[in-house]
């Protein structure tokens, strides 16, 4: 049985990840071939520096041959990018090699010569600079997807935020009847897809308590009837106040839980599995995951990442 290649972008060339790369590729082996789109130059400082013993093959990447892959070393399609020092403050400098990385990636994913997509993390505040609120967004416009949903996903529990990186003053005008609609059947044709089931969905409501001191309550007004139509069709129960919903007993029950903001449902999620939590995007023509975590400029060179996101991202899509 033959596997496809498992495309990388390696994203900022100033964070953790090639630490982390390297880590993983050092402590674990994996069935599908393994394509890195990143600077050769860059990443064979950090192999010196990190003292890896990761083995590179060089691929002559033209629009429709990439040439033989080998799937005991690591593929390489080089972007030429150049710093002087080994680590760089993370500025606008690196956009171009980024954007050229993902161009390169999604023309590969257009082939059809693979279906899975992994990037390294990137800087919103100069990667994206306000045009975008998240890669997720970034690579939904690129690819012109219309309905799209965030998965912070662990085996025991996932949750997805119904609006993402938004302030939060933003996020009741955000909540309307078809976004809830569209996350859900989104969800549900991710799990039947990839776990032939259908998910047990929990949603929560905005309020504390699903209350409010407001004559307009959006939970009572927008969340509970659209729960109540897509009962009909989907496993799906709620509102739920968002601080009792991840009580041991509570979330046990469910599959993943939909949250109406971000760190509604992340916040637990990550002080729950920690590292053990991968970033998936559903509604792309290919299945997009990362690691749930940030450049981290603070640990640079320091050789103390924690690689298990970067491991469970790879064993996701290692089929």
């Amino acid at each position: 049985m033959s596997f496809k290649p498992i495309i990388i972008v390696g994203g900022e060339p100033n964070s953790i990840f090639f630490e982390i790369f390297f880590k993983t590729i050092n402590s674990n082996k994996f069935k599908s071939p393994l394509i890195l789109i990143a600077s050769k130059k860059i990443v064979q400082k950090q192999i010196i520096f990190f003292k890896s013993k990761i083995k590179i093959k060089d691929l002559n990447y033209s629009r429709k041959n990439l040439g033989i892959i080998d799937n005991k070393k690591i593929n390489l399609i080089n972007v030429d990018y150049d710093q002087t020092k080994l680590f760089e403050k993370i500025s606008e400098k690196s956009n171009d090699y980024i954007d050229k990385s993902f161009e390169i990636a999604l023309d590969i994913l257009s082939q059809k010569i693979s279906n899975k997509l992994i990037n390294g993390p990137i800087s919103k505040k100069y990667f994206l600079k306000k045009k975008f609120i998240g890669i997720t967004e970034y690579l939904a416009k690129k690819t012109n997807s219309k309905n799209i949903a965030m998965i912070i996903y662990n085996k025991s529990l996932s949750v997805c935020p119904l609006t993402t990186h938004i302030p939060i003053k933003s996020v009741a005008k955000k909540i309307t009847k078809l976004e809830i609609i569209n996350k859900v059947k989104i969800i549900n044709l991710f799990w039947k897809k990839y776990f032939k089931t259908n998910p047990k969905i929990a949603i929560t409501g905005l309020n504390p308590h699903c209350e409010s001191i407001n004559i307009y309550n959006e939970d009572e007004k927008i969340v509970k009837p659209t729960v109540k139509l897509l009962k009909r069709k989907y496993n799906i129960l709620g509102p739920f106040p968002a601080d009792t919903i991840f009580l041991n007993n509570n979330r046990n029950k469910f599959d993943i839980i939909l949250g109406m903001y971000h760190d509604q449902v992340l916040t637990p999620s990550k002080t729950l599995f920690e590292y053990d939590a991968i970033n998936i995007t559903a509604g792309l023509p290919f299945i997009r995951v990362s690691p749930d975590h940030g450049p981290n400029e603070s640990m640079l060179g320091k050789n103390l990442s924690n690689p298990l996101s970067l491991v469970r991202s790879i064993q996701f899509l290692d089929f």
